[in-house]
């Protein structure tokens, strides 16, 4: 009888914390409340990364929550991607002037969970159009400017990919190539490493990535990727430090597309470890923006799974890019 009731007890806790279903009604205004985390001054410093302020993002919107891509529109405004296939575009909570939105990639209301569930974005700043890949069906579609649906493409080198730990990570770089990233390993066993392309153009028309693997932090995967003013790029990685209730270790690594070869391994550099007094959660969306005051924030973004154990948190984080490692050498 008390290896039942553990059991059960187990299995409501598990429950609790990996819940996920359709969207209840709700409050449907296009409204989020932003609640300041307390912290001690000064708190939270890793590397290069000073963390500046936290919120505990709410709303009773049925789309709300899910978080798994983050990008910038401009300087105080961010536009943010869930599983469930909404985004939600919103003022920084220290900018907030004009009023959320919320919307749907499918307006209609159609496609099923595996068709959905966005994890990975890309944002053209110049054209205005984005990029977002679809985890269940390991495929990108592109997106114009009013968000209406341009292109879709299941891509082939993807499809080997586990349905619910595949594209992970995207970024287009200023001269139209993607980097995507796997969140899945190259084998069971053994160093964590991450099945990954480059795409010399547009990944929703018929081009062909050229392969290569990503090395960051042992035992971590990369969750999202953001580009820094210098061309590297950031790369946000997770691991799953205890299931019930979940927990969660975020570390940051930094890594220069330039030294990507294809069919070697691209190697990221640990820089900051986003471990206690920081907030935990999971953290799955990166941003990078540049400040009309001249400085340099990320932010990052959690995805709650659902789980009456997880938040939305929203954290601003401070670059002291003089405290970046230096570039190195391209080869070749």
């Amino acid at each position: 009888m008390r290896r039942l009731l553990v059991v059960a007890f187990a299995g409501l806790l598990l429950s609790l914390t990996w819940l996920r279903g359709e969207p209840v009604a709700g409050d449907s205004r296009a409204k989020i409340w932003a609640s300041l985390l307390r912290l001690e001054a000064d708190c939270c410093a890793a590397g290069p990364f000073r963390l500046v302020s936290a919120w505990h993002l709410t709303s009773g919107h049925p789309a709300f929550g899910g978080y798994s891509a983050l990008l910038p529109v401009n300087s105080s405004r961010l536009l943010t991607f869930s599983d469930r296939g909404y985004w939600l575009a919103f003022d920084t909570p220290d900018q907030t002037s004009v009023p959320p939105q919320f919307g749907s990639v499918y307006p209609d209301g159609a496609g099923k969970k595996e068709s959905r569930d966005i994890e990975a974005g890309a944002w053209d700043p110049v054209t205005r159009r984005l990029w977002l890949a679809q985890e269940g069906r390991n495929a990108v579609a592109r997106y114009g400017p009013e968000m209406q649906l341009e292109a879709l493409r299941r891509i082939p080198e993807w499809q080997d990919w586990p349905s619910n730990s595949g594209a992970e990570s995207m970024v287009r770089l200023p001269d139209g190539r993607f980097i995507v990233l796997c969140e899945c390993r190259n084998a069971w066993f053994g160093e964590y490493r991450h099945p990954a392309y480059l795409y010399p153009g547009d990944p929703t028309r018929a081009v062909a990535g050229r392969a290569f693997t990503f090395a960051g932090v042992d035992g971590y995967r990369p969750t999202d990727m953001a580009q820094l003013p210098d061309g590297r790029v950031l790369i946000l990685m997770r691991r799953m430090v205890w299931p019930i209730p979940a927990r969660f270790a975020i570390k940051v690594v930094i890594a220069d597309p330039d030294m990507i070869v294809p069919g070697q391994v691209w190697q990221g550099r640990e820089i900051a470890d986003l471990a206690a007094p920081w907030p935990a959660d999971n953290y799955e969306g990166i941003a990078i923006e540049r400040e009309a005051n001249g400085q340099l924030v990320a932010w990052i973004i959690s995805d709650e799974n659902g789980a009456v154990t997880q938040r939305v948190l929203l954290l601003k984080v401070l670059i002291d890019e003089a405290r970046l490692p230096h570039k190195q050498k391209a080869p070749g």
